[in-house]
């Protein structure tokens, strides 16, 4: 699927047509950073329920425009500064972007004051990239027993943003070893953690993704077009 054939037409019509690409599955989030709210609306009348958003001031103005779509699902995808922790916890279903174990249990804490409950993706980093940010296998794989700690997350994900100038065959092999890495923890012997989600893939390598076995596609560009012409 080429990005100009689905920038042609309305939203309405990119949303059927990715639709009709991803298996039943696969939770289309769409990503609405610079997107205006009417555009936001539009998605939201295409059947679209889930929001991304990756700064949190800009995502609270438009929940609170968009407080009468009482069904919309509101993911954070962005890095989550230990400062603003607990307005993300606040105002959000989904954290996607969790990249080290502080964070975590920072989260873990104020999930447990505010009574709450947040889906987490933990944000994963395999292949080396000084412009990502998240955990490594090993980082990971050492800190299972004090993620299983965590008593107030649903711990249910991992997230990947891959590199850029990756082949084809890179990338799909890139998001397997995500998928893998997501079984291994499934079942480790001694810290079993429910990571059934993968939020992996964006607009120019979402499906790839889905064929290693994403769960989540996070969707910006091919929906709304580039953030500079909103």
């Amino acid at each position: 699927m080429s990005d100009l054939l689905v920038l042609k037409g309305s939203i309405a019509e990119r949303v059927a047509l990715i639709r009709q690409s991803l298996p039943a599955k696969v939770r289309l989030i769409a990503v609405t950073k610079q997107v205006s709210v009417t555009a936001m609306r539009q998605a939201y009348a295409a059947g679209i329920r889930d929001f991304g958003e990756n700064r949190l001031q800009e995502a609270r103005d438009k929940q609170g425009q968009l407080q009468d779509l009482t069904d919309v699902t509101w993911h954070f995808i962005g890095h989550v500064q230990r400062n603003k922790a607990k307005a993300v916890v606040e105002s959000f279903h989904w954290i996607h972007a969790v990249d080290r174990l502080s964070l975590a249990q920072r989260l873990d804490q104020l999930a447990g004051v505010l009574e709450t409950r947040p889906k987490v993706c933990l944000q994963v980093k395999l292949w080396s990239d000084s412009t990502k940010q998240g955990w490594s296998e090993a980082d990971l794989r050492a800190a299972l027993s004090q993620l299983y700690a965590c008593q107030h997350l649903n711990l249910c994900g991992l997230m990947a943003i891959l590199p850029l100038g990756l082949t084809s065959t890179e990338i799909l092999s890139a998001f397997e070893q995500v998928s893998n890495l997501a079984a291994q923890i499934r079942h480790h012997e001694n810290y079993p953690l429910p990571i059934h989600q993968l939020s992996m893939g964006m607009s120019g390598d979402f499906q790839a993704a889905v064929q290693a076995g994403s769960t989540m596609v996070r969707l910006g560009r091919i929906l709304f077009g580039e953030r500079s012409s909103l």
